[in-house]
């Protein structure tokens, strides 16, 4: 199993509605954590779970989920953990 879909499976378990898992790793080609083989992840996830969270116990209800796979395999994850009801970023 891809490390990608480890993350996707284990937060399967706070029913998003929405997740997008990005790799990030080659553009931390180089990078101390990166040498040793450790992934760079994105995360974005959009779940009811985090109606009525703060952004910290968003966070923190991922990491309990994932955080014994740092620092390795995965050497940084960044998080984006929205409410259905929320705006989110544009890109552009």
């Amino acid at each position: 199993m891809s490390l990608a879909a480890t993350l996707e499976s284990r937060l399967a378990a706070l029913a998003p509605v929405a997740l997008e898992i990005r790799d990030d790793s080659a553009q931390h080609v180089g990078h101390a954590g990166a040498a040793g083989g450790a992934g760079h992840f994105s995360v974005t996830i959009v779940s009811e779970h985090f109606l009525g969270m703060t952004r910290l116990a968003r966070h923190r209800a991922v990491m309990d989920r994932v955080g014994d796979l740092i620092p390795y395999p995965v050497h940084a994850l960044a998080i984006a953990a929205y409410a259905p009801d929320e705006p989110r970023p544009t890109k552009g």
